[in-house]
């Protein structure tokens, strides 16, 4: 793996095994229960990790306890998920979710741990829980859990060492994610339109920004209702092809990127698809909501989002998308030697004053088994063909991205230096999209910015 960078963004991930429901705060709750795999699959995972070396311990305690808006365990049409099915039959293990809503999520956590409530563990994979929940102190160090250094976690030991504060390691890492933002489209209204395929640009290493500006230019006509990006997603997707964020953790201590020649680039770049038409949400034609269904209609050419649209029944994202939905990389930055595309973590904190802290190492080390040992993780591949009617073609271009974000691996975490850092920096790198000079608004926020991780730095408090 190459030299990591780690940084600090307002970009969702979501990994293949979430989940998301509509919640409500503060209880415990099950999910409509989904289907079990397979009893020869349960066999087959239940060989593997009893008589593999990797895991090794028991677990007095069964239960961990975990606050989130989404079930971790399997729901709805899915299938138990063959990380959940190891945990199971490894060491008997089961996960007792309690619910909260995305937006009251540290909320309830706090009274959680205030409450005595034995909170277990906490996704960190939103991107938003480091260092701001550390210097909360809502969480605690996981190396008294976690060896990094073992067989099971060296693979991902440089990722989980960029997250260390005050030398512990706050957060744990199973796995980089390459499915954080891509370029979703339809092949049809590609073809209908005599454009390239991008997913041809890209095998023939021509998906660049300039590739990807000149197909909107030649498709959008509003006035005959062709239209060039939509989504939420594509500002901070354009953003992280730089391979420079906003905010960076660099030695332990966060460092101000907004000055960056490569952010004025980007920022200036993302103007110009504003004042050439190709950017489709907020724009008087257009309107403020998103259009996924465009996609299938032909209307709309882009939509960068995460690949958890996909992550649904088939009929669900047919019903968007169309038949002939596909997706890319997002493009790769001209001016640079490397392809950076937006990368994710999917990732877990350890909740102070947590009653099973070994539980949730135990179920961690189940989901690094299940990307080590081939057997299984082909079983989980498998599970996407089956729950979410992939094509062969659609899981080679994921496992293309998921090579691209471990090769050049950076984690964009703004939001994770202070919720109202995180708000400015989510509002304010959008502006260019929205017709505001990039100038304008550097002008404005570097030096709050400034401050805000200052008072990190300096005195480890962001509240």
């Amino acid at each position: 793996m190459k030299k990591l960078k780690v940084f600090v963004s307002s970009l969702f991930v979501t990994a293949l095994s979430l989940s998301f429901v509509a919640c409500s705060s503060g209880d415990t709750e099950k999910s409509e229960a989904g289907k079990d795999v397979d009893p020869k699959v349960r066999q087959t995972i239940s060989e593997n990790v009893k008589s593999s070396e990797l895991l090794t311990g028991e677990l007095e305690n069964k239960t961990i306890k975990w606050l989130a808006e989404w079930d971790i365990n399997a729901d709805g049409n899915k299938s138990t998920p063959a990380f959940l099915v190891a945990f199971q039959e490894r060491y008997g293990g089961n996960i007792e979710w309690h619910q909260c809503t995305y937006e009251e999520r540290y909320e309830q956590l706090a009274k959680a741990i205030n409450g005595d409530e034995g909170i277990d563990f906490f996704y960190a994979g939103d991107l938003d829980a480091f260092p701001k929940g550390v210097v909360r102190s809502m969480f605690v160090p996981a190396d008294d859990y976690i060896d990094f250094d073992s067989p099971l976690w060296e693979d991902v030991k440089e990722i989980n060492d960029s997250l260390v504060w005050n030398g512990s390691h706050y957060v744990a890492v199973p796995r980089i994610a390459g499915d954080n933002c891509a370029v979703i489209y339809n092949r049809k209204t590609v073809r209908e339109a005599g454009l390239q395929d991008p997913a041809e640009l890209y095998a023939k290493g021509e998906w660049t920004w300039d590739t990807f500006q000149d197909m909107l230019e030649k498709f959008v006509d509003p006035a005959n209702q062709r239209y060039g990006i939509d989504g939420w997603w594509f500002e901070f997707g354009l953003i992280n092809t730089t391979g420079v964020p906003p905010v960076s953790v660099e030695n332990g201590k966060l460092v101000n990127n907004l000055g960056s020649p490569d952010m004025e680039r980007v920022q200036n770049w993302i103007y110009e698809l504003y004042t050439d038409n190709l950017i489709a949400i907020g724009s008087e034609d257009y309107g403020w909501n998103a259009k996924p269904a465009y996609i299938g209609e032909g209307k709309t050419l882009f939509y960068p989002c995460g690949l958890y649209e996909f992550y649904t029944e088939p009929s669900d994202w047919k019903s968007n998308f169309g038949d002939e939905a596909f997706f890319v990389p997002m493009p790769k930055y001209p001016e640079s030697d490397e392809y950076y595309i937006p990368v994710g973590i999917e990732a877990y904190t350890f909740v102070k004053g947590g009653q099973n802290p070994e539980g949730v190492a135990k179920f961690l080390d189940c989901k690094r088994f299940v990307l080590k040992d081939e057997e299984t993780r082909a079983i989980a591949d498998r599970q996407m063909f089956d729950d979410y009617g992939w094509t062969e073609e659609m899981f080679e271009m994921k496992e293309n991205m998921q090579s691209m974000a471990e090769e050049n691996p950076f984690i964009d975490v703004s939001k994770g230096v202070s919720a109202d850092c995180g708000e400015l920096l989510d509002n304010s790198l959008r502006l260019t999209a929205r017709g505001t000079p990039w100038n304008e608004t550097y002008d404005s926020i570097y030096s709050v910015v400034d401050k805000y991780i200052s008072e990190v730095n300096e005195t480890g408090s962001s509240e």
